[in-house]
């Protein structure tokens, strides 16, 4: 398999971050939730359909999570040139933390190429609880 390559064009943004603290949904010691607002957009000549994708989240503590996987919220959007995909999801946490990720897909001719998702911050606001000390 031959490797993939950056598709000039084809690009990666967060559009938003939402934090949100405590709730019985999250776990007493990932208290915090980091919601994203992702949009990947085709500026380029070609037709791009993406498959997957590939994070890597540092904690503040060191620890490193990846999370990849098949599709893009169950989803393998085909963008032809000049139209975007848009969609949001959601990271629990007990500290601080890093994400940066890339998505990968196929062109028109079958070549893979991949997006590249710079890296954001998820910080938890100063006075916030941290994990394990309760909900706010």
């Amino acid at each position: 398999m031959s490797a993939s390559f950056v598709l000039t064009g084809l690009t990666a943004s967060l559009e938003k971050l939402v934090y949100h603290h405590g709730g019985k949904c999250l776990p007493a010691d990932q208290p915090h939730a980091f919601v994203y607002y992702i949009t990947i957009q085709n500026a380029s000549e070609h037709t791009v359909t993406l498959l997957g994708r590939k994070w890597v989240i540092s904690n503040s503590d060191g620890t490193r999570q990846v999370i990849e996987g098949d599709k893009i919220v169950g989803e393998t959007p085909r963008l032809s040139p000049g139209e975007s995909f848009s969609y949001n999801s959601y990271h629990v946490a007990g500290a601080d933390a890093v994400a940066q990720g890339s998505y990968h897909g196929i062109d028109e001719a079958g070549r893979a190429v991949h997006v590249l998702l710079p890296a954001f911050a998820m910080r938890i606001p100063s006075g916030t609880p941290q994990g394990g000390e309760g909900e706010a």
